[in-house]
């Protein structure tokens, strides 16, 4: 039914589904259909919605950087679980949406912890930098020349299955060739912005994230019961409520009677109610088919290096900087290396919970090794400090200084319909309670951010830094934003 290639450096499975990611030598990991090269910024954006619904039957590539028949030793340690019959296997962790920011460190985190990891990608995030003419500051290769080096460093290997998840046939034939103990879910589109360009991509986000959950959980019933979902979620789906944001849940009592419940969710964007629906979902299905999931509301994540991306450039992950995809703090550093003002939108008093690169992998490692149980739909906010955003721009300024740079602030219109001065308390004790040991926003950390942009200064594209996407103004017509 499948076909194998193997060679000395990769072997790749090909499934015998519609092609709608076809292979091409040459040209890189995957060749997109000839609409979606880079030229498809010109073309109305509903050729991606479209494309999605008209071919459901994605095409599969299996990759790894060694033959698929190459055994890989097994390692003790929390990556380890004991069977019934009493005998050690190697946890088999699924990583959907391994080729992005959080996903490609998490992969190589926990495949240097003994980890068996497989990523799932179709890789649209590096059509979306194609089509709006965006570009990480550092210099991205291709996912397979990445996994190559992963192997060529450590031995280790990392599977790979190119394909969609909103195709469940694609998503089932991964599910059972990897049969993985565990899914960590980052396969979704993850920017609000994005999500507020326009009504093809309001509904693309909704249409990707939901029903490639929906699919996801689908999956786990029907082939791997036992497999605990760590899925992603946000902080944003609470929004900011004028009371303390409890962990997923709340004890209320009202006319004299008491219950525990969710959360109240007041998700600020097309994106954010994504997540809210995906919520939504899982706790159904815990209830109705005993699935074990837990749903990690993270914060802004800040940072670029792990230890397992300082090992070769090629093993670089994703620095985003732009207005669409650029988290605050990130970009706050590259504004400060270039000269550029700092863009603090409206009054800047708008607080989040952040957290460093480094603890959302050992976030979602602990949340591996502690696995809720049968029917257990438990959150965590994953973050480890609050800041507004004045407060971000102010420790840049300050730490700018302390390398000659002179950083100033500039507040610019909020293009987002949020509160920009707010009462904001939510509580992250669980994953404290597991073993967390947080990287703390430091002196160090700061600096390090900066000389980190300061390196990549002629990467970096000055038109990409001010905001260019209203929730006011998003509207019906396909946009392109101007590179």
């Amino acid at each position: 039914m499948a076909h194998l290639v193997s060679s000395t450096s990769c072997s790749l499975k090909i499934s015998t589904t519609n092609k709608a990611f076809p292979q091409r030598s040459g040209h890189g990991p995957t060749a997109f259909p000839s609409s979606w090269g880079l030229q498809s910024s010109r073309i109305p954006y509903e050729s991606l919605v479209s494309r999605r619904e008209k071919h459901q039957r994605n095409f599969i590539v299996q990759s790894t950087a060694v033959p698929l028949n190459q055994q890989v030793p097994t390692q003790a340690g929390s990556s380890s679980y004991q069977h019934s019959n009493g005998s050690t296997k190697m946890q088999r962790v699924m990583i959907i949406g391994g080729d992005g920011y959080c996903g490609w460190a998490t992969a190589l985190h926990l495949s240097n912890k003994g980890y068996q990891v497989a990523i799932v990608d179709s890789l649209v995030r590096r059509l979306f930098d194609h089509q709006l003419g965006l570009d990480s500051l550092t210099p991205i290769a291709s996912i397979h020349n990445r996994l190559r080096r992963w192997k060529s460093i450590t031995g280790k290997n990392i599977e790979l299955y190119i394909g969609d998840i909103c195709d469940f046939e694609f998503l089932a034939e991964s599910f059972n060739s990897f049969e993985p103990d565990a899914v960590v879910h980052f396969g979704e589109q993850r920017s609000a912005p994005y999500s507020m360009i326009d009504r093809s991509r309001a509904v693309f986000t909704q249409h990707n994230n939901v029903i490639g959950t929906l699919n996801v959980l689908f999956a786990i019933k029907e082939f791997r019961e036992e497999c605990h979902l760590v899925k992603l979620g946000t902080m944003g789906e609470y929004g900011t409520p004028n009371i303390d944001i409890e962990e997923g849940y709340i004890t209320i009592t009202h006319n004299g009677r008491t219950d525990t419940l969710p959360y109240p969710k007041q998700a600020s964007s097309f994106y954010h109610l994504s997540k809210v629906h995906d919520s939504h979902n899982i706790a159904f299905t815990c209830k109705a088919w005993g699935i074990r999931a837990t749903d990690l509301n993270q914060g802004v994540v800040y940072g670029v290096r792990t230890d397992e991306t300082e090992l070769h450039e090629e093993l670089n992950n994703r620095f985003d900087y732009d207005g669409v995809f650029g988290t605050a703090l990130n970009r706050f550093c590259v504004q400060a290396a270039v000269g550029h003002p700092l863009t603090v939108y409206g009054k800047g008093g708008q607080t989040r919970g952040y957290l460093d690169i480094r603890d959302t992998v050992q976030c979602v490692e602990l949340a591996i090794a502690n696995p809720a149980n049968p029917g257990e739909f438990r959150v965590f906010n994953q973050f480890t400090e609050q800041f507004s955003v004045n407060q971000l721009a102010a420790l840049v300024t300050k730490a700018g200084a302390k390398l000659g740079l002179d950083v100033q602030t500039t507040n610019v219109p909020n293009p987002r319909v949020e509160a920009e001065e707010h009462y904001y308390n939510a509580k992250h004790t669980k994953l404290i309670d597991l073993g967390l040991q947080p990287h703390l926003l430091s002196d160090s950390l700061l600096d390090s951010l900066l000389n980190f942009a300061i390196k990549y200064e002629d990467r970096i594209d000055k038109k990409q830094i001010m905001p260019s996407i209203s929730w006011k103004k998003i509207g019906v017509k396909p946009k392109t934003v101007v590179a």
